[in-house]
């Protein structure tokens, strides 16, 4: 071992480092003991882990519960088609040792939650948000200034990435610029709404560069501002974030002082006792009353491409995406029950609501979409 406390393969390695007056043996060590959280081995946490391994991040913690699936593979350069089926750790772990053998990969195969967060997120010393969810991103940051760690943030969705550092002594956290999240369904995800392959890859770079001039100590880092990316107008506006003295969370007088429950903060859970917004029926039971001599009426909100991927129409379902509904309505089935679908239930759930109020007397959403159908049901069904 050298002085500067690099290997000589390391110091090979990372020469074009060591060549920046800004990082230098000094700058290099401090990435070598620097542990970073990547919260998702998708489509953010592909380039940011690749490229923080790449630069010498001595540890690297990875949190991803999931599987690698081909509809990955578009974006998600962490995972090939031949990890298809493979946890994402499993395969994330394989690619960043051939990246760099220099760097430990510590592994979380579970969902960030409000019993583990903060204990995972206390062994780091920078977190990258790579989540793709309100509630786990609302987690995130809270988890994140409740640790004094620092939040690299980054956002994707069809055309347009969001940038920023928060949770930063001084500065704002996710809380400041979006204290509550948007309503269920609002926003869909980029499952639903769709996300070009090469913008993950731009933003996710983007929390790599802006991770390693946290660890260095240089320049000027986003925090308090939120860089704003589209793709295809190719531009780039900053918006000013200040720290908002009355944020519940890092304000002056926080009222929040714990992780919560943040599938009900965000809506996505109901109250123990609450009503659902709209009747639901679990696809066990759909199943089961498909198979009886008064089945309900099956229609799917989905758009075209999502259907020719997968459907139920061999079950007798019929195609009405969600924007055709008000047109269409007088295709709607009447005299029976109506079970309508999306990919995870989430537009379906608009769907009836609408039907609802135009006067339909029995629609139900199925509970968990599509993909809960292939979960509970039918495992051969294709969830695009």
């Amino acid at each position: 071992m050298t002085p500067g406390g690099l290997s000589r393969g390391e110091l090979l390695r990372y020469a074009r480092h060591l060549a920046l007056p800004q990082v230098g043996l000094e700058g290099q060590r401090r990435l070598k003991d620097a542990r970073v959280l990547c919260v998702g081995a998708g489509g953010l946490g592909s380039p940011l882990a690749i490229y923080l391994a790449a630069a010498g991040v001595g540890t690297l913690g990875l949190v991803d519960p999931d599987r690698v699936d081909t509809t990955n593979l578009q974006r998600q350069i962490l995972h090939g088609t031949r990890d298809v089926g493979r946890s994402k750790l499993d395969s994330a772990a394989d690619r960043l040792r051939d990246v760099n053998p220099h760097v430990t990969v510590e592994r979380h195969d579970t969902r960030l939650t409000s019993a583990n967060a903060l204990e995972i997120v206390g062994g780091y010393d920078v977190v990258v948000d790579g989540t793709d969810n309100f509630p786990t991103r609302y987690l995130v940051n809270d988890a994140c200034v409740l640790s004094g760690k620092p939040n690299v943030y980054g956002s994707v969705f069809r055309w347009e990435g969001q940038v920023s550092v928060f949770a930063v002594p001084g500065g704002p956290c996710y809380r400041c610029l979006f204290r509550e999240p948007p309503p269920p369904g609002l926003v869909a995800s980029c499952a639903e709404g769709g996300v070009l392959g090469v913008l993950p890859g731009i933003i996710g770079s983007l929390q790599a560069m802006e991770t390693v001039k946290l660890i260095l100590g240089v320049g000027d880092t986003l925090a308090g501002r939120l860089l704003v990316f589209d793709a295809l107008d190719m531009t780039w506006r900053e918006v000013s974030v200040r720290r908002n003295p009355d944020c519940p969370v890092c304000g002056d007088r926080p009222t929040q002082r714990e992780l919560i429950d943040y599938e009900l903060f965000c809506g996505i859970t109901r109250a123990p006792g609450a009503e659902p917004a709209v009747p639901e029926m679990e696809p066990s039971l759909v199943a089961a009353l498909l198979a009886s001599d008064s089945p309900p009426a099956l229609v799917d909100v989905r758009e075209p491409w999502e259907w020719e991927a997968g459907s139920l129409e061999g079950r007798g379902a019929v195609l009405i995406p969600l924007g055709e509904l008000p047109e269409r309505m007088a295709e709607i089935p009447r005299g029976r029950a109506v079970v309508l679908y999306c990919r995870s239930g989430q537009r379906s759930e608009a769907a009836a609501r609408r039907l609802i109020e135009e006067g339909c007397p029995e629609v139900y959403n199925l509970r968990g979409g599509l993909e809960a159908w292939a979960r509970d049901v039918d495992p051969d069904v294709g969830v695009a």
